[in-house]
């Protein structure tokens, strides 16, 4: 597996390279947003780690124009705690989220969980292509569909999806969500299922605002009505 670390403190670039080589990563690093994306676009990378704040280029700005061409998982990091910073991650592709200082045994399990996740073309089913209305995605190529036009989600918005459809008329809780897709709690995340539920409506119902598939279960959480 092949590691993207980007950050401008070099000190913490290091350390989080030697702790991941040790676990048999191979680990390519840079100091600013435009390297994560030049990296990303020239080699074959299994996932971001990407700071917030940096020159040349911030985080969010990198992790927006990754998303315009790639699907590779994406870990922010900040010093920041605001919860309105997490979320902006989020709605720019971000898959996670870890605020510094962090516990370097909690960045590799949040690792862990992601990669995990995104490598669930491995699961034995015998048909992979789930098709709901004009909405289809098909689990083994990690690929999804909006009337016949393909349509690019981000690793977390295609497991969140996959799994609606996989239960149709299944309601999740927002705890619940966090716990199967992003395999781990983190409670004061908790809108994060939100930002992920509102871009999965912009990219995949006729009419966001009225949507006929993924629907909101009042005061419980999200459902997907076939």
């Amino acid at each position: 597996m092949r590691i993207l670390v980007v950050d401008d403190e070099a000190i913490i670039v290091k350390g989080i390279r030697f702790n991941l080589e040790n676990d048999g990563y191979e680990v390519l690093t840079g100091s600013n947003g435009k390297d994560a994306v030049e990296i990303v676009r020239q080699n074959d990378v299994d996932l971001v780690i990407l700071d917030l704040m940096m020159l040349q280029m911030d985080g969010l700005e990198a992790c927006r124009t990754i998303r315009g061409f790639s699907d590779v998982p994406i870990i922010m990091l900040t010093a920041k705690a605001d919860d309105m910073d997490k979320l902006m991650g989020f709605d720019y592709g971000a898959d996670d989220y870890i605020t510094k200082p962090f516990n370097i045994l909690e960045l590799k399990a949040r690792i862990r969980a992601l990669l995990r996740r995104t490598a669930g073309a491995s699961r034995d089913n015998s048909t992979t292509v789930i098709s709901h209305g004009d909405i289809s995605v098909d689990s083994a190529q990690r690929s999804a569909w909006k009337s016949g036009r393909p349509v690019d989600l981000t690793a977390k918005e295609f497991d969140l999806i996959e799994l609606l459809m996989q239960n149709p008329g299944r309601v999740y809780s927002r705890e619940a969500l966090l716990n199967t897709v992003w395999g781990y709690d983190f409670q004061s995340d908790i809108r994060t299922v939100d930002v992920h539920i509102r871009r999965l409506r912009e990219k995949l119902e006729t009419n966001p605002a009225s949507p006929e598939h993924i629907m909101t279960k009042w005061g419980v959480g999200y459902y997907f009505k076939a």
